[in-house]
């Protein structure tokens, strides 16, 4: 299983992934589900994945060799002139590659499926962020849906939409991020650190702050174990039930 969040602000975009694979409580793997192109000073993309991870992997990878490639039909993400467009064409390389396994004979297709968000900004344009689905069909993040999440995605939900204000900075947006991570972490065993984060600077052009989180990082422990205590708090502070009378 995968968590991951794609989040719309007025400073930029901001984007945070797992890296936990598995197939069964004894083989379990790390891979990196964040993809970063850019052309400084002219466009800066970032792609993360949930899914089946042999999809995913094709999909970057085509991505990047039509990128070598000198056929003029096959465009490339560097080229594209709009977001818009580079959506379409992450779109129609995702269901490319799910209708390739189909068609060479795997089973239950499905097994094959995959969910992107893709988010960055082309000069001419405003920063932009899309949740790409299977089927090759895609919607776009705006006022009313400010953020999106692909994988497990319930757990760490409830936080996200009770606290997420556009007027958040990036150290802001993390402590947000890092509790929503917690409480999926806890919550189920297929998502776990580290965890990879971008934040992109509207208008920079260019790849922004990138790293990881470790599950020993210090700040995440205190932000672990401090989000616990308040809860606990919280819950303390809150009247008792009085039961009504017979």
């Amino acid at each position: 299983m995968t968590y991951c969040v794609g989040m719309v602000l007025k400073k930029g975009l901001v984007f945070i992934s797992d890296t936990r694979t598995n197939a069964g409580l004894d083989n379990i793997s790390t891979f990196r589900k964040m993809t970063l192109w850019e052309n400084p000073g002219e466009r800066s993309l970032t792609l993360m994945a949930a899914g089946n991870l042999a999809t995913t992997q094709a999909v970057v990878s085509l991505l990047n060799e039509r990128g070598k490639s000198t056929d003029d039909r096959q465009p490339f993400l560097l080229d594209v002139p709009s977001m818009f467009q580079a959506a379409r064409l992450v779109a129609e390389t995702l269901r490319e590659v799910i209708e390739g396994h189909s068609q060479g004979g795997q089973q239950a297709s499905s097994t094959f499926h995959a969910t992107l968000i893709l988010g960055g900004q082309i000069e001419g344009g405003p920063p932009r962020l899309f949740l790409i689905y299977p089927e090759g069909n895609f919607i776009e993040a705006g006022t009313d849906t400010p953020f999106f999440q692909i994988g497990e995605t319930k757990y760490g939900r409830p936080i996200l939409v009770r606290a997420y204000d556009p007027d958040l900075d990036f150290e802001q947006v993390m402590k947000l991020l890092l509790v929503s991570f917690d409480s999926t972490l806890k919550a189920n065993l297929t998502v776990g650190a580290p965890f990879d984060f971008h934040f992109y600077k509207t208008d920079s052009l260019n790849i922004g702050r990138t790293g990881r989180i470790e599950e020993d990082d210090p700040y995440f422990r205190l932000i672990s174990e401090g989000w616990g205590e308040a809860l606990k708090s919280a819950l303390d502070s809150l009247p008792p039930f009085s039961a009504p009378q017979d």
